[in-house]
C-alpha cells in the first residue's frame, strides 16, 4: 500500500480506468459479480441487447419499467469517487475512463472534461432513428404518466437509454480518446472492473506497453492481476481514499 502510494506521488499522469465495482458502496449493484444482476436474472441481459429492445415491444415496456426502479436515481457519490476528484484537484488525474452509466464521478465533482463515459450515460435518453437526446427525466415522467413505451416527440422513433447496448459498437472517438489517454500516463489505475469486457480493457496493457506501472484495486481477482505491478483487494471506498489523499 505505501508503495503504491509513492507511485501515485511520483506520477505525472494518472489514467483511471473504472467499472461497476466503484459504485457497489453506493447501493448499485454490479452485473456480473456473484450478486450481480445479470447473475440473479439472466433474463435481464435480454433488455440490455439492442436487436430484443428494438425488436420487441414487450421489452422495451419491461426496460422503461426497470429504469424507473433503477437504484441509481437515488444513489449517492463514496469515498471511492470522490477519492478520484481529489486526485484530479492533486493534478494528476489525466483521464478518468469509466464503464458505468451512473453519473456519480460527475456528481462527486470530477470534471466532466477529463471523464470518458465509454458505455454512456443512463441520464439520457437517444432516439434510434433520429438521434436526438434529451434528459433522461423527461421520458420517465411520461412513463409514470402511463405511456409504456414513449417514442420520440420529434420522429415518433424508438427512444433507448443513452447507454451502449450489446449490438451496439462503443463512440470511436471515445475509445481513441482512451487509447490516447492511456498510451500517454506513466500510472494506469484500474479500480473495480474484472477487466473482462473488451475492446475498453485492452487500454491497460496498452499502458503497460507503453512503460506504466498498472495498479488494479478491486474485491475479485481480475482478469489481468498478472499484468499489474501492484493488486489491491478489499472494499475500493476503504482502500482507495487512503492510497491518493
Amino acid at each position: 500500500m505505501s508503495e503504491v502510494r509513492e507511485w501515485i506521488d511520483a506520477a505525472e499522469s494518472v489514467v483511471v480506468l473504472t467499472g461497476a465495482g466503484i459504485s457497489t458502496d453506493s447501493g448499485i449493484p454490479d452485473f456480473r459479480g456473484p450478486q450481480g444482476v445479470w447473475t440473479r436474472n439472466p433474463g435481464a441481459e435480454k433488455l440490455a441487447t439492442l436487436q430484443n429492445y428494438v425488436a420487441e415491444p414487450e421489452v422495451r415496456k419491461r426496460a422503461w419499467r426497470s429504469r424507473l426502479e433503477s437504484p441509481a436515481w437515488t444513489a449517492e457519490p463514496n469515498a471511492g469517487h470522490r477519492a478520484l476528484v481529489t486526485l484530479e484537484r492533486r493534478g494528476k488525474l489525466d483521464t478518468l475512463i469509466t464503464q458505468n452509466i451512473d453519473g456519480l464521478h460527475q456528481a462527486a465533482g470530477s470534471s466532466p472534461a477529463r471523464v470518458v463515459e465509454i458505455h454512456g450515460t443512463m441520464r439520457e435518453v437517444v432516439c434510434l432513428d433520429c438521434g436526438e437526446r434529451a434528459p433522461m427525466e423527461r421520458a420517465l415522467t411520461r412513463v409514470r404518466a402511463g405511456e409504456e413505451d414513449p417514442p420520440c416527440r420529434s420522429c415518433g422513433g424508438i427512444l433507448k437509454s443513452a447507454t451502449i447496448s450489446f449490438g451496439q459498437g462503443l463512440v470511436p472517438e471515445d475509445l481513441r480518446r482512451a487509447e490516447r489517454a492511456a498510451a500517454r500516463c506513466d500510472l494506469m489505475l484500474a479500480v473495480g472492473t474484472k477487466l473482462s469486457v473488451f475492446p475498453i480493457a485492452g487500454v491497460v496493457p496498452v499502458a503497460k506497453r507503453a512503460g506504466a506501472r498498472v495498479v488494479i484495486v478491486n474485491a475479485e481477482p481480475t482478469e489481468m492481476d498478472e499484468l499489474a505491478d501492484a493488486v489491491l483487494r478489499g472494499s475500493i471506498s476503504e482502500v482507495l481514499p487512503p492510497l491518493v489523499e
